[in-house]
């Protein structure tokens, strides 16, 4: 048997007590401060109403390694700090008698926190009651069981963190890379004539490679919050649909109106300024002038090759209304070098390699990060799961 499992076998063979929180330790709430009162940095942060530190405040009212709950706001988001600190009137604060570790407790509540955001009131601004918390109850064994569980908590947490660090290091770098290359690839001189140093390229406006084409407007009566062929707009261009429209609508559209074909590289024009999307000729529908696409002869340019010109951001936004936009003429008069077609290909060779390795390491960093948390919480919750003794 491991450590830990001694100690359980000696000290608490037939289980432990599990007791309310309100019954183990005192529950305090904080005391309101206003932003005037804090700086920007100091020795003392204030949490409020997120994980965050609202600022810094010259005086503490809760000293080093101490828990707390979010009662509003981020409501059931539940924190530990390790120095002295300023807990705000959105936070309940616990102080622990000699009997419970404080840095066990943290722990105990962190394996609640689903609870405690299930029983979250949902108004303009989320808040948690008091007696909430109070309810919950906790698992108390001995001091030196809950210490070693601390330990091995510890560790754990501390080995995730540096693995999550790793990746994403791993992941910038990598950006960067494809980043460094992609720029090389496209590169052209001052004078717009070669393609790179050696290369030979044209330098055109969009507007004498092909004409800019849009859905056809649907009324927002059209529309539904769920139904048959997803419907994108600005807020949700290249991530999911929060609106559909009917097959039916789907269809007369598509066959009487404009209408991207496979391949096209649909552009937002308005929120996301310049995102890009390739179409996979999926059923979707767009929202009319703020998605767009270029209609042109992909023997003169591909597609592909213009998809990866558009992450340099060629555009001239304009800005003179109320919200910042790209208009067709924006587009039009945008300027990309335009080499051979057979150098096109190469180019896009090249960069669809390396899309694919950022692409599957950007996919693979935060699923690998979110197996890592789901095992850290199944060992988590595995420690402090405990037979409750009569």
């Amino acid at each position: 048997m491991n450590h830990l499992e001694k100690l359980i076998t000696e000290l608490c063979p037939n289980g432990v007590k599990h007791v309310k929180l309100s019954e183990i330790a005192e529950m305090a709430r904080g005391v309101r401060v206003v932003r005037s009162q804090l700086s920007d940095s100091g020795e003392y942060p204030v949490y409020q109403n997120s994980m965050t530190p609202l600022g810094y405040y010259e005086e503490t009212n809760c000293p080093a390694n101490t828990p707390f709950i979010i009662s509003a706001g981020a409501a059931g988001e539940i924190g530990f700090c390790d120095v002295d600190f300023w807990a705000a009137d959105d936070c309940f604060y616990f102080v622990c008698p000699e009997s419970l570790n404080s840095k066990f407790l943290f722990y105990a509540l962190m394996c609640q926190q689903k609870l405690l955001v299930s029983r979250v009131r949902r108004a303009s601004v989320p808040r948690l009651a008091r007696t909430v918390v109070e309810q919950l109850r906790i698992p108390l064994p001995p001091l030196a069981v809950q210490r070693e569980i601390v330990g091995i908590l510890d560790k754990l947490t501390e080995c995730t963190a540096e693995l999550a660090a790793k990746l994403t290091v791993e992941l910038t770098a990598r950006k960067k890379q494809y980043e460094y290359y992609r720029n090389v690839l496209l590169k052209f001189d001052e004078n717009r004539e070669t393609f790179a140093t050696d290369r030979q390229a044209d330098w055109l406006p969009l507007g004498e490679i092909g004409r800019v084409a849009m859905c056809k407007r649907i009324m927002k009566a059209e529309t539904s919050s769920d139904g048959d062929v997803p419907f994108y707009k600005i807020g949700t261009f290249g991530k999911t649909a929060d609106a559909f429209i009917s097959a039916e609508t789907y269809e007369w559209y598509r066959r009487d109106y404009s209408y991207p074909k496979r391949g096209d590289v649909l552009i937002s024009a308005a929120g996301t300024i310049g995102r890009a999307v390739i179409f996979d000729g999926e059923p979707a529908y767009y929202q009319d002038s703020n998605i767009v696409w270029l209609e042109h002869d992909e023997s003169k340019v591909l597609n592909k090759y213009l998809y990866y010109c558009y992450q340099l951001s060629p555009w001239h936004v304009s800005t003179s209304g109320t919200i910042a936009r790209l208009y067709n003429a924006n587009i039009t008069k945008a300027g990309i070098p335009v080499p051979p077609l057979d150098e096109q290909e190469r180019i896009v060779g090249i960069l669809d390699k390396l899309d694919a390795l950022t692409t599957n390491l950007t996919q693979g960093v935060p699923v690998e990060i979110a197996a890592r948390k789901r095992q850290y919480e199944y060992y988590r919750d595995k420690l402090l799961t405990f037979k409750e003794c009569a």
